[in-house]
C-alpha cells in the first residue's frame, strides 16, 4: 500500500553484514531506516551510538529515523544530527525540558518527534504536538526487540488520531511487535508509519519477503 511508511528497524539486523542487509531493506522497498538508541538507563538495553547514525548515513540515503530512549535527550541531539539524522524522536517520560529540546532539533534541520509509552496517557503531548512531524506510539514495553504486541495500544493510537483532528501532517508511528498480523490492526487505528525489525531482518523468508508480507498486509 503506497500511503504507509515502513520504517526498518536495524535492531533485528546482522551486524556482521550490516551494510549488505539494509542494501537488501532499501532494495525491497522500505522507505526509512530507525536506529533504536538506548543507555542503560532510561531503558536496560544499551544499544547504538552517533557512530552507527553515521555508518547508516555512508550505506543509504533513505532518510534516518532515529529514537533516542536515554536519559536527558538534549544531550545528545546535536551529535545524531551532525552524524546524519533525518528524524530525531524523543521520549516524553521523564523530560523536563521535552519543549526546548524539540525546538532545538528543528532547529538542527531534523525533524522532531515524541515517543509515548505503553503506560504514559495520550494525554501528556497535547501542550506539544505544535512542535513535532512525529508521534510514536510504543507498542511494546522499550528496550528489546522480538517482544509481543500490546493490544492497548491500539486505543491509544485511536486517541492520538482524534487529538489532531485537522493536523494532517503530523505522522503517527507504530513500534513494537509489528507484523502482518498487527500492522493492519494499527492501521486501521490511525498509524501510517511502521517500526518493524524481527519481521523484516529475522523473517524466514528473507528480508524482501518480510516487507512484501508487511505491505501486502495493509491493502
Amino acid at each position: 500500500m503506497s500511503d504507509i511508511i515502513l520504517s526498518a528497524s536495524i535492531l533485528s539486523a546482522d551486524f556482521a553484514s550490516l551494510g549488505e542487509q539494509i542494501y537488501l531493506a532499501e532494495k525491497a522497498g522500505v522507505d526509512w531506516i530507525h536506529i533504536d538508541v538506548m543507555d542503560g538507563h532510561f531503558v536496560p538495553n544499551i544499544t547504538m551510538g552517533p557512530f552507527i547514525v553515521e555508518t547508516c548515513r555512508r550505506i543509504t540515503s533513505l532518510p534516518l529515523d532515529v529514537h533516542l530512549m536515554v536519559e536527558k535527550p538534549e544531550q545528545h541531539i546535536d551529535a545524531f544530527a551532525q552524524a546524519g539524522a533525518d528524524r530525531i524522536s524523543i521520549h516524553i517520560e521523564g523530560n523536563p525540558n521535552v519543549y526546548r529540546t524539540l525546538e532545538s532539533i528543528r532547529k538542527l534541520d531534523c525533524m522532531p518527534g515524541i515517543v509515548l509509552n505503553p503506560g504514559t496517557p495520550a494525554s501528556s503531548i497535547s501542550a506539544i504536538l505544535h512542535l513535532v512531524d512525529l508521534i510514536l506510539v510504543m507498542t511494546v514495553n522499550p528496550g528489546y526487540s522480538g517482544q509481543d504486541f500490546i493490544p492497548e495500544s491500539i486505543a491509544k493510537i485511536v486517541e492520538v488520531r482524534n487529538m489532531l483532528e485537522d493536523q494532517t501532517s503530523i505522522l503517527i508511528q507504530a513500534d513494537g511487535g509489528i507484523s502482518e498480523e498487527t500492522l493492519p490492526k494499527v492501521f486501521k487505528a490511525g498509524a501510517r508509519a511502521f517500526v518493524a525489525a524481527t519481521s523484516i531482518f529475522r523473517h524466514p523468508g528473507g528480508i524482501q519477503e518480510g516487507i512484501l508480507r508487511l505491505r501486502k498486509s495493509a491493502a
